[in-house]
């Protein structure tokens, strides 16, 4: 009897031992796939970041016409310097294999160096594809598909991936330091090059249909209307963590950061800047 006891427990271990092993070498595969796909992914953002250099460099230089006339000895007066390429021409190489590309979004000193999709009639298409519109599991950022230009807000979304690629890098402008180190978002679409000034950083929620009084951030894709506008920055001023010093006033250009974030279900994680006018020089971080 003993003996009996004795083999049915030896079974039983054997039979955990393989179910054990069987999961543990289920669980290797997986996280090796997902290193596999998180590196192709990354390769391939890039290898768009190296054809947009190529591109840069192949570009002509524009030199202006010079006014001056020409020396008594015949020889062309002195030219003015060069003036550089145009700073969006560029993106025309991945325009042209995409057309779904809208801009370019990049944090100096970040991983965030992405292109910006836009898909109005299906807003989330890019979620879950990559840049060639094939599976990618850390998606690509898009634009929020009511979000155009002369709008007055461009609220761009992108994931908040483990292996700190994407958007998140967005979640660490929680701490005041890292605010201090990166003042400055660049943010160019097709027309034209933009730096953005943060102005604000919260945490935040997508809340339920029924839920009153709160901040539906998400839905400010319309500052035209200045009482809009005026609503969306008391709201903003707020809830962010700390103060930026940076204001905006009707007319200027937004641009609204959204990422995931877990302090709290459907929790979320945004950042608010406002563009630099040509006849600016952004405000150093006190």
């Amino acid at each position: 009897m003993e003996n009996e006891k004795q083999s049915k427990f030896g079974k039983v271990r054997l039979i955990v031992g393989v179910i054990c092993l069987v999961v543990f070498c289920l669980s290797a595969f997986m996280i090796v796939t997902q290193l596999i796909q998180a590196r192709k992914e990354a390769q391939a953002f890039e290898d768009l970041i190296d054809q947009l250099e190529q591109a840069e460099q192949a570009a002509p230089s524009r030199r202006p016409a010079s006014s001056s006339p020409p020396g008594e000895s015949g020889e062309p007066a002195p030219t003015e310097p060069e003036e550089p390429v145009d700073d969006v021409a560029k993106y025309q190489v991945l325009y042209e294999q995409n057309q779904d590309l809208y801009g370019w979004i990049c944090i100096d000193g970040t991983t965030v160096n992405y292109p910006v999709m836009h898909t109005p009639q299906s807003p989330e298409y890019y979620l879950r594809r990559g840049f060639d519109k094939k599976y990618s599991l850390s998606g690509v950022p898009f634009l929020d598909g009511d979000c155009f230009t002369g709008d007055g807000n461009y609220i761009v979304y992108g994931h908040h991936m483990e292996n700190g690629s994407m958007f998140a890098p967005i979640a660490q402008y929680a701490k005041e330091d890292f605010w201090r180190e990166h003042p400055v978002i660049r943010f160019d679409t097709l027309e034209k090059a933009g730096e953005y000034e943060v102005m604000a950083a919260f945490y935040a929620k997508v809340y339920k249909m029924d839920d009153e009084n709160v901040f539906r951030y998400y839905n400010y894709t319309d500052l035209t209307d200045p009482a809009v506008f005026d609503e969306f920055i008391s709201c903003v001023d707020a809830v962010k963590l700390y103060d930026t010093g940076v204001t905006a006033e009707y007319g200027d250009q937004l641009l609204t950061l959204i990422t995931c974030s877990y302090h709290t279900k459907n929790g979320r994680f945004v950042v608010v800047a406002r563009e630099i006018a040509g006849d600016e020089t952004p405000e150093p971080a006190e």
